[in-house]
């Protein structure tokens, strides 16, 4: 199948996917909540999106720096963050196609430094794991605080759902810690993991650099200072539908319906994140309507800062400028 026609494929399941979730949801209730708004919560959920990908633009120059990428500007790192936005929001294949803009224009920042290339991509792909990696420590922690509905939806103990919950997010936070002794194990020249390692060169020279502890703790800052801003986006979107769960409800929604929005089997998450929306708040009794309103808002909020950030920061540039 040609790459078109894939394309034209996953535009397709995620709209039908789109419709069939509202469809379930009957979409005369959801336009009537989306219809019935509050634009204050509305607005603050807008600002705590900007918030949230004003850091994470930050954390991805930071990153690139650390990799030995071209050192480049706030504002440069800012409006290529935004821009990437625009993309992911508008193509299909949910965050691929802002993620490959992203590395392209860094390396094209420094293109005859050595390892720029390499260096870019890395940054872009460390930066996505970075979020994924914190998103799923919030959702295990947001688990095991909502263990109990979530137990009886599942029918399992709520007690064991939240030691398992509370073991995967401890996991987790220690997974970093563990990547300079593997990129040791795979540097071995003349091998097909020596061959691996010269991929792996700019990471494996950037955990190898002493200050390699003091990055993780600021990723591990700045990720979840995102992922916490995200969640609030979220959660203000609800509200302004009427919706209102405590924070750990946001917790731990988030993990699911920000992971089924990435999947690269829609249009910027459309369909997949409010499929996933519908199914995480079900279990505290938000119904489906509201939740697919919300999950819609969420949407609507991407597509705004891709508008926003050309605006004000530039539209992308042609190949060569």
């Amino acid at each position: 199948m040609s790459r078109p026609a894939k394309t034209l494929l996953r535009a397709a399941i995620g709209l039908a996917l789109l419709a069939a979730v509202l469809w379930l949801a009957e979409p005369a209730r959801v336009l009537a909540r989306l219809h019935g708004a509050h634009w204050r919560w509305l607005a603050a959920g807008l600002l705590a999106a900007i918030a949230s990908n004003l850091a994470s633009a930050l954390r991805w120059r930071a990153l690139a720096a650390w990799l030995g990428a071209a050192r480049v500007g706030v504002r440069d790192a800012c409006r290529w963050y935004f821009q990437a936005i625009g993309l992911n929001a508008l193509l299909p294949g949910a965050v691929l196609g802002g993620d490959v803009y992203r590395a392209v224009v860094l390396q094209r920042a420094a293109p005859d430094a050595p390892g720029t290339t390499a260096a870019a991509g890395w940054s872009v792909l460390l930066d996505r794991v970075s979020g994924v990696w914190m998103l799923c420590v919030i959702g295990a922690l947001g688990t095991a605080a909502c263990a109990t509905p979530l137990g009886a939806a599942l029918h399992m103990r709520a007690a064991l759902l939240a030691a398992l919950a509370l073991c995967a997010a401890a996991a987790l936070l220690a997974l970093p810690w563990a990547l300079p002794p593997l990129l040791r194990r795979v540097n071995t020249p003349g091998t097909a993991q020596g061959r691996l390692a010269r991929l792996l060169t700019p990471l494996a020279q950037a955990a190898q650099c002493p200050d390699f502890g003091q990055q993780m703790r600021w990723q591990a800052f700045v990720s979840a200072a995102v992922q916490l801003l995200s969640a609030a986006a979220l959660a203000c979107g609800a509200l302004a539908l009427g919706v209102q769960q405590p924070l750990a409800v946001w917790a731990f929604a988030i993990a699911p319906i920000f992971l089924m929005a990435a999947l690269p089997a829609s249009v910027g998450g459309w369909g997949t994140r409010e499929a996933a929306a519908a199914l995480a708040l079900a279990p505290f009794g938000v119904a489906a309507d509201a939740a697919v309103g919300a999950g819609m808002v969420y949407g609507l909020y991407a597509i705004a800062q891709g508008a926003l950030g050309a605006l004000a920061f530039g539209l992308p540039k042609a190949a060569g400028e």
